[in-house]
């Protein structure tokens, strides 16, 4: 959104010869901050499961989700991606809720990037 500003210029005795410039000022736009959606590991939720919720809620493949599972599964926590709040926000609630219906105790959060 750009703000137009005039300034003017009035040469003495002459009211009738105003000179106009015109300014462009843009305001610093920041780019939305990104946050990390996690999955963190337990000694409960079958490795298949999370595999399947990494493809289907995150659109890996099955040798992408495979690795991240291991990674998970050996340093106790991996990042599954970076998103907007919004969409990192709706991921966690839909992992969690998946996880919650198939009765397992999966934990998925997100953090600031």
């Amino acid at each position: 959104m750009a703000a137009d500003v005039y300034m003017m210029a009035d040469k003495e005795g002459d009211g009738d010869s105003d000179i106009g410039v015109k300014l462009d000022t843009r305001p610093k736009t920041k780019r939305p901050p990104l946050y990390k959606v996690l999955i963190l590991n337990d000694d409960y939720t079958p490795m298949e499961f999370v595999v399947h919720v990494l493809e289907r809620f995150f659109g890996m493949s099955h040798a992408q989700a495979f690795e991240l599972m291991l990674t998970v599964h050996k340093k106790g926590v991996a990042v599954v991606g970076v998103f907007s709040f919004e969409i990192a926000e709706t991921k966690v609630a839909q992992v969690m809720d998946f996880a919650q219906r198939h009765q397992h105790p999966l934990q998925c959060t997100m953090e600031k990037e």
